[in-house]
């Protein structure tokens, strides 16, 4: 095993959500499309806790 990441990871630009299953961890789903975003966050919400994070731009959130 190799020494842990100094610092956070870069995320890709595109629009977030973040999907967590009860009583576990959650993790952050990327669409490049603000459609394609809430297709998804519709489709998974019908099983998970869905949270809309927004739009990732240059590694700045783009308030809507």
């Amino acid at each position: 095993m190799g020494r842990p990441a100094t610092r956070p990871a870069k995320l890709k630009n595109g629009f977030y959500i973040e999907v967590k299953s009860q009583g576990s961890s959650s993790i952050l789903i990327r669409r490049d499309t603000k459609e394609q975003m809430l297709i998804a966050a519709e489709d998974y919400s019908r099983t998970k806790e869905v949270t809309i994070k927004g739009e990732m731009f240059n590694d700045k959130w783009i308030a809507d």
